[in-house]
């Protein structure tokens, strides 16, 4: 490996590869080293966790290693946007530059990709249809099903990727029909995974990796090729992926899915064989019992509750048991009959998953005992036409850490993983406390670009008059400063609030100002309008906390209402606080805090994405600077320069504006690294 060593300091030099497809390339240290650190964990097989700075270019750091290594790379990231980035534009950009022959490909789940057979189905069936628009989308899918070379619906730009008819038109793991599909020769979910069989680096996402880890559990090993490396990038994301992931929940949307397919394939391919009808509505009426059994969570907080805390558990047994006696039902029908057509095999295959999915939530059933053993949490929410009942791990830490194959290399970075240098939350949680762990903070001179400020009146977040002082506070700042506003609330009725305080403010006072507020609109058309229309406001909770890349002056406000502590109502968390408790440990010091911590760097990190970057970030909630925990939040924060007065932060944004700073959102990405990088 010692010329892959040598390689690695040609290619980040001054007149190195980079240097020459990279207009205003400077060699930096910590992209260097972080490169460097990268190739000893692979030749080691080793683990490092890497916590970079926003600026010390991570993605090329990790890729250019992961190109010029012997053997073959997987990169997961946490969100699909930078999937797309990574694979759309810095991994050809990378290959041009180094004049590697290195095949890659792009490998989502099978949600992301339209499938042939269950398209026909939607066709066939008009009642599946919704809506005229839908009739719309049905015709652009179909086209795009026929000239598309991948099927993957990011690329169909016509129907949005959040629209509820890609449920119909792709498939899942449980209606898959596999080998015996009548179209698996044309099948864009088995020519994506042959791809990534034959490639030499595969870019798929955290959700798909740890899908992968599921279906190991399971015996299942084909989803995911074996590399010699795995990059995990935004890491941060693990642990509650992890979380979703190895756990399993089941819906009464999916329980009336099932019944609709059961009787749909029975009376199309096995009619008089058994009355499929009466199943169905069996079916269909045993999990419209099971909502109206736990009615009593309308009154509970977050409408949830874990199965020891749910009100009338008697009703809600009761309803478990006829639900699964109906489910068996239809499994025994089914499978006398499943050899008949692959619709047929397809409604039996939904029909177990659920049936095994329920078996955890009957008191005396083998899986439910095996549950309980393990440490697993349990808990039913209450959603406005459906239930769903969750089951999720305690700890991940074991099942994520067992199952690295053999002689693998693990990188885990991000630029949020440590509290105030101590990476021990992160690493406890995934079960990586061998794992060896370095930092590099970032190149911006925070102390001039940013400024915190903490309001020194405002009352506690519990207080009526929280909100109404904190938008009070903010509106001088938003009316001074001509670039972008992004609020990060904690909850979403506070999103609502806000956005209706912001707009009354700005119509009071005259200034004009578009708010745009979480829910109204798509996330990515929101973001598309804040990017391009200079002065908005945007309103967003916890999905606009990260992966918000808006440099230059689009974006110098970030206001943020309370410290983002979990809600005391997750169940999962509450399991895991009273574990800890157990355990001798502090809850708050040891669990609540340290994820507080992470998710604040994460919002405050939305501020400064270039060297030519300035603002203000707002911290309506005191106790940062007025309770003692209070120092281990602020001093986690990026070394911007502070103040408690309002005065001083109008000064410092007037200051700026005056100085009049060139905008680098159109600019080439200084260091051959993008701002999102």
């Amino acid at each position: 490996m010692r010329h892959v060593q040598q390689e690695l300091a040609e290619v980040f030099s001054e007149h190195g590869p980079l240097a020459r497809v990279v207009e205003q390339y400077r060699p930096r240290a910590a992209q260097a080293e972080l490169a460097e650190a990268v190739r000893q964990a692979l030749q080691t097989h080793g683990t490092l966790v890497a916590e970079a700075g926003t600026g010390t270019g991570k993605t090329w750091a990790y890729l250019v290693p992961a190109l010029l290594g012997q053997g073959k790379a997987l990169v997961s990231t946490g969100t699909r946007t930078l999937q797309d980035q990574l694979y759309w534009r810095d991994l050809p950009r990378l290959r041009e530059a180094l004049a590697l022959p290195v095949s890659i490909a792009l490998l989502k789940g099978r949600g992301n990709y339209v499938c042939h057979y269950h398209l026909e189905r939607l066709q066939e069936d008009e009642r599946a249809l919704k809506s005229r628009d839908e009739m719309v989308q049905l015709r652009h899918i179909v086209r795009f099903a026929q000239q598309s070379k991948s099927g993957d619906k990011a690329e169909l730009a016509s129907v949005p990727e959040d629209a509820d008819i890609w449920h119909r038109a792709t498939s899942t793991r449980e209606n898959c029909l596999g080998q015996d599909c009548p179209r698996v020769k044309d099948c864009f979910v088995l020519k994506a995974r042959r791809q990534a069989q034959d490639a030499d680096l595969v870019v798929v996402n955290h959700a798909l990796f740890m899908a992968d880890l599921a279906l190991r559990e399971e015996g299942v090993t084909d989803l995911l090729p074996a590399t010699n490396l795995v990059v995990f990038d935004e890491a941060h994301q693990l642990p509650a992926v992890a979380t979703r992931f190895l756990g399993n929940s089941l819906s009464t949307h999916q329980l009336l899915d099932a019944s609709r397919m059961l009787e749909a394939a029975g009376l199309a391919q096995a009619r008089g064989l058994a009355d499929w009808t009466k199943i169905a509505k069996g079916l269909e009426s045993a999990a419209r019992a099971l909502r109206l059994s736990v009615a009593g969570l309308e009154n509970m907080p977050g409408r949830r509750a874990t199965l020891l805390m749910l009100p009338e558990r008697s009703a809600f047994d009761e309803a478990a048991e006829a639900l699964a006696s109906s489910l068996e039902e239809a499994v025994e029908q089914l499978t006398e009959v499943q050899d008949k057509h692959p619709d047929l095999a397809a409604a039996l295959a939904q029909c177990k998953t659920c049936f095994q999915t329920l078996e955890r939530w009957r008191p005396d059933a083998p899986a439910a005992r095996q549950a309980a053993a393990q440490g697993w949490v349990q808990w039913v929410e209450l959603l406005t036409h459906a239930v769903r009942l969750h089951s999720a791990p305690l700890s991940v830490a074991e099942l994520f850490s067992q199952h690295r194959q053999e002689g693998q290399a693990w990188v885990l970075t991000s630029a949020t993983l440590s509290v105030n240098g101590d990476f021990q939350h992160f690493l406890q949680q995934l079960g990586l406390q061998d794992a060896q762990t370095a930092r590099w903070d970032s190149p911006f001179d925070y102390a001039a670009q940013g400024l915190l400020f903490v309001p020194e009146r405002l009352p506690l977040p519990n207080h009526p008059r929280f909100y109404n002082d904190f938008v009070a506070t903010l509106l001088p700042l938003a009316a001074v400063t001509e670039g972008g506003v992004l609020v990060l609330c904690t909850t979403l009725r506070a999103v609502e609030k806000v956005a209706q305080l912001l707009q009354e403010g700005f119509k009071k006072q005259g200034v004009q100002r578009t708010v745009l507020q979480q829910g109204t609109a798509a996330r990515s058309a929101l973001l598309e309008q804040f990017r391009s229309q200079r002065g908005t406001v945007l309103v967003g909770s916890a999905s606009f906390w990260e992966g918000i890349d808006v440099p230059g002056e689009a974006l110098t406000l970030v206001a943020i209402d309370k410290l983002p502590f979990a809600p005391p109502d997750d169940p999962v968390l509450e399991a895991r606080l009273e574990a800890c408790r157990r355990e001798g440990g502090n809850p708050f010091m040891d669990y609540q805090l340290p994820e507080a911590a992470i998710t604040l760097k994460q919002g405050a990190g939305r501020l400064i994405r270039t060297e030519a970057d300035w603002g203000v970030l707002m911290v309506g909630d005191t106790r940062l600077v007025e309770k003692p925990y209070g120092r281990v939040l602020w001093r986690g924060l990026p070394p911007f320069s502070r103040t408690r007065q309002l005065e001083l932060a109008l000064d410092f944004i007037e200051g700026h504006r005056l100085q009049a700073t060139p905008s680098l959102e159109t600019s080439e990405p200084v260091d051959g690294v993008p701002p999102a990088t």
